[in-house]
């Protein structure tokens, strides 16, 4: 018995140093714990990208060519950084801020397409006739917006200067022409011990 009384205290220490405390925060608080790629990056960089693309002669041009707005498409973004970026979650705000802009219209993406053509299908089935939708009606975009994000890493003596950079290109499907090339960085200096690197 005296002898589990010490190991008890032991186990009963260690259990409280391992305690996990979870505090709620606004989602727009800028928190940055690594010094890598985070949400608030994500989330400037598209609103840095979509105001620039929108500021540039394209939009009028296209306007003063057709009579009305634009329809956008956002293709792929690659990850070419030297670490995991979560790139569905910068296009998901990049698409966010393009739409709320009220420029131009958007349509969905490849991967969403498949699931919408597929219901439309099963509604020439299974819907009345005055519900189901057309087949062959989708809207064509004019514009595809394509990227990738790189970085530069420099690191000595518990210090790193990480630079992100988001290359983004805007390219009219019909005849490949770029009519729109911008970039934004991100760049981000760290202090730490050496024996974390």
């Amino acid at each position: 018995m005296k002898r589990l009384l010490p190991l008890g205290i032991i186990l009963l220490v260690l259990s409280g140093c391992a305690s996990t405390k979870v505090s709620r925060i606004s989602s727009d608080e800028v928190i940055d714990l690594s010094g890598r790629w985070n949400d608030t990056d994500s989330r400037l960089t598209a609103e840095e990208i979509v105001a620039d693309v929108l500021s540039r002669p394209w939009l009028d041009d296209f306007l003063a060519s057709n009579g009305e707005k634009p329809v956008l498409i956002v293709g792929t973004v690659s990850n070419k950084s030297s670490e995991h970026i979560e790139v569905l979650t910068f296009i998901k705000d990049i698409e966010k801020e393009l739409i709320n802009s009220g420029r131009i219209r958007f349509v969905a993406n490849k991967e969403e397409r498949q699931e919408v053509r597929e219901e439309r299908e099963d509604q020439q089935s299974n819907a009345t006739e005055a519900t189901a939708k057309a087949l062959a009606s989708e809207t064509g975009a004019d514009f595809m917006l394509q990227g990738v994000i790189t970085s530069i890493t420099d690191a000595v003596d518990g210090e790193k200067v990480i630079k992100y950079q988001v290359a983004m290109e805007l390219i009219h499907l019909e005849n490949n022409e770029k009519v729109w090339i911008g970039s934004n960085e991100v760049k981000k200096f760290i202090k730490q011990s050496k024996s974390n690197w």
